[in-house]
């Protein structure tokens, strides 16, 4: 029996280490920061700042241990359009995470730009302007046009003595006067870290980490086995088997692959479930849909196969049509899902392009394979002519 080759799981191990590497999580410290050198408007002056790792944004700080007061200036550059966004900066008392915090927002409202409290307590939630749990006063707002930001202001009472805190920062686009649902995809899911307020050290929050990084795998195991192993054992059921030297090896090779695939990709289609279920308030219907008809298909074909008729029965053709007709589907369907959920977590462009160049290496492939299985077929039919042998040939067609 013929076996995969070694090297396909170890590309895949590294494309896990490379999914769950540090490359995802974030840290920043000041002793490398770009805000040090901003001025404020007024003389404001504040002695610590960070450059956050997302959206643009930057918080500057003043903090009394000994009361818990925090004077803080969040800026958000990148506002081309100050009239059709709105930012946001927030503390959470329980984790770097979205659900739970206590947000600043700022948007132009009536033609003002507009600062306000808003407690977040799930994920639909409008940024409807109430009181927040935490002792908080002061909160103003400004635009400058000539940086493109917009900077929120406030003063937060802490508990005495309190060394660190959970923030999130948001940014999203304003319809009919009022913030609508941030993007979500790319920083914006990313966007949570937890701050010192002393050494003002800012790693990435924990919660959000964990969910980007799920997200990876996610990503990195559909595209590894849908979208690179299935087409790989399509061609080799198709091609292999017109080599008369491969014998029943390409049958083997075949099974082995789309086996493999299909069980890798069942954990792959699970973690996109825990995904949906994590965050049921954001829906990639067409992403999702894909993968759920995916699944489906896929599980078909492995039945399938209990009920593959014997070569010379006379329903053997309709499976091979049927088998076929949902191989292809499948192979179609996942390199469009893929590219979707490109749009989704929207990697580094490298990723995406390195996948371009399989799909494109894996096409020229069975072009080459495509004309050169035909030559050997014509051929070969064209010798047994010749020398006046009429039985039919075992291998003459180069269909899987």
């Amino acid at each position: 029996m013929a076996t995969l080759n070694p090297k396909i799981p170890l590309f895949f191990t590294f494309l896990l280490i490379q999914a769950t590497s540090p490359v995802f999580s974030s840290s920043s410290s000041p002793a490398s920061s770009k805000c040090s050198t901003h001025t404020f408007s007024q003389n404001r002056v504040f002695p610590s700042c960070v450059d956050l790792p997302y959206l643009d944004s930057f918080l500057h700080w003043d903090y009394d241990q000994s009361t818990g007061v925090l004077q803080i200036a969040y800026r958000h550059a990148g506002i081309s359009s100050p009239a059709s966004t709105w930012v946001a900066w927030a503390i959470n008392p329980s984790a770097p995470a979205m659900i739970g915090s206590q947000a600043l927002v700022a948007y132009h409202r009536d033609g003002q730009l507009t600062a306000y409290t808003s407690p977040v307590n799930d994920y639909s939630t409008s940024l409807i302007e109430a009181k927040l749990s935490v002792d908080v006063r002061d909160v103003t707002a400004e635009y400058s046009a000539g940086e493109q930001e917009i900077v929120i202001f406030a003063y937060i009472r802490l508990k005495e003595n309190t060394t660190s805190l959970n923030h999130v920062w948001q940014d999203g686009p304003v319809d009919a006067g009022k913030p609508i649902q941030h993007s979500t995809s790319g920083g914006n899911v990313r966007a949570a870290a937890t701050l010192n307020l002393l050494s003002g050290q800012s790693a990435g929050g924990g919660g959000g980490d964990d969910r980007m990084r799920k997200r990876n795998i996610h990503g990195v195991i559909n595209v590894v086995s849908w979208g690179i192993m299935m087409p790989i054992g399509a061609l080799t059921a198709r091609y292999l088997k017109v080599f008369s030297s491969t014998g029943p090896a390409w049958f083997y090779l075949h099974l082995s692959c789309q086996s493999m695939a299909y069980i890798i990709g069942i954990a792959g289609w699970i973690t996109g479930l825990q995904l949906g279920s994590q965050s049921p308030s954001i829906v990639y219907s067409t992403h999702r849909t894909i993968g759920i008809g995916l699944f489906c298909l896929g599980t078909l074909q492995v039945f399938a196969l209990f009920l593959r008729p014997k070569p010379d029965h006379k329903y053997r053709f309709y499976w091979n049509i049927y088998h076929h007709t949902i191989g292809y589907a499948v192979i179609t369907l996942t390199v469009i899902n893929i590219f979707k959920g490109f749009e989704i977590l929207q990697p580094g462009k490298k990723w995406k392009n390195a996948y371009i160049g399989v799909i494109v290496a894996l096409g020229f492939s069975a072009v080459w394979l495509e004309a050169s299985t035909w030559y050997i077929t014509v051929k070969r039919r064209r010798s047994e002519r010749d020398n006046g042998d009429k039985q039919e040939p075992q291998r003459s067609s180069n269909g899987a």
